[in-house]
């Protein structure tokens, strides 16, 4: 709840404090989080073994945190979905299948960024 009295940098703060709670609580309780955070550990040290340049790191921390943002987005959704209407509904299902799209099209984008890295230097090897 908002203070009134609260100025602009305690509002701020209390924002951040939020931000951090909710990833907390993604962290510790979603799966699909807990598998992207692995994979993305996985690819990061990839990046790391095969020294890739700073231009490929930013692409692939930016696919890391679209897949990290469409999964979070994702989870809140159907949390809300479930909340409004728990039984199974054909609306609400529709609703969570366009949400969980996003995380896909998200994944999606990350492996052709992956592959775009990757698959010339995995061939180099070879």
């Amino acid at each position: 709840m908002k203070n009134p009295k609260d100025n602009f940098i305690i509002e701020r703060i209390r924002s951040i404090k939020f931000s951090f709670r909710g990833i907390w609580f993604l962290i510790t309780t979603e799966s699909s989080i807990k598998a992207q955070l692995f994979i993305a550990i996985l690819v990061s040290l990839a990046g790391i073994y095969f020294q890739i340049n700073s231009t490929e790191w930013i692409l692939q921390t930016l696919a890391i945190g679209l897949v990290l943002v469409a999964e979070s987005l994702n989870t809140g959704i159907e949390k809300l979905a479930d909340f409004i209407h728990p039984e199974y509904h054909e609306k609400i299902g529709f609703i969570k299948d366009v949400s969980a799209g996003s995380s896909g099209i998200a994944a999606i984008i990350s492996l052709i960024i992956a592959g775009i890295i990757y698959i010339p230097k995995i061939t180099l090897l070879f």
